[in-house]
């Protein structure tokens, strides 16, 4: 396979919009309900923990998978394996982001995905910041916060275990780097103390699928 058709159908694979699908299993766009956000915690906002799961692993899978098996495709697992990996990993973040399903409009903001990335190409550091993740949510309550927290622990983890000029620490930072401009609203809301907490429902002057109302489409969750 060439390696420019693999990057194609990693973007490809990256642009299945699994909260979109799962609202619209459910009869609801989730584009004008809760968040507005195409995540995994938008989706636990107005359809619940179970659903949430399901696209959460839908959205880990879409990065993951591009990167554990099309460099074998293309590189035949040689010297060059690694660096189409993380090129591949890249495209279907881009995939997430901009969905070409969804016409390019706006997706999730990576997050999900970008951690399918790194379990594939880093999978101790990963577990690391993933667990900074959980512990921060759960201590906060604060989504994005533990989003933020566990890109930084990625890039900082990687920084001291493979070196300043590792290819892979280049793309934990600059996915990093990402993370915190997809979170600029966000973080300005954790400034002001205004950031909505993990576990309460939506608002959006009407009652969501599970009953609960659902914020205004500017509030925005980490995923």
């Amino acid at each position: 396979m060439p390696p420019i058709v693999a990057l194609l159908l990693s973007y490809v694979i990256g642009s299945i919009p699994s909260a979109y699908l799962a609202g619209k299993a459910k009869g609801i766009d989730l584009r004008k309900h809760g968040s507005g956000n195409l995540g995994a915690t938008n989706v636990y906002r107005v359809l619940g923990a179970r659903i949430a799961a399901v696209v959460f692993i839908a959205d880990v899978l879409k990065g993951a998978l591009p990167v554990m098996f099309l460099p074998h495709l293309t590189a035949g697992g040689g010297p060059m394996a690694a660096h189409w990996a993380y090129a591949y990993g890249l495209a279907a973040i881009l995939g997430h982001v901009r969905p070409v399903f969804l016409l390019w409009q706006k997706g999730g903001k990576g997050v999900a995905t970008a951690t399918g990335v790194f379990f594939a190409l880093a999978p101790l550091a990963m577990a690391l910041a993933f667990v900074t993740f959980v512990v921060i949510v759960y201590a906060t309550g604060y989504v994005s916060l533990g989003s933020l927290t566990g890109a930084l622990v990625l890039a900082a983890t990687l920084l001291v275990t493979q070196g300043p000029r590792s290819p892979l620490f280049a793309l934990a930072a600059l996915v990093t780097l990402f993370v915190f401009w997809s979170h600029r609203a966000n973080i300005g809301r954790l400034r002001r103390g205004e950031e909505h907490r993990f576990g309460r429902k939506a608002r959006d002057g009407g009652t969501g699928p599970t009953g609960a109302q659902s914020p205004p489409p500017a509030t925005q969750e980490g995923r």
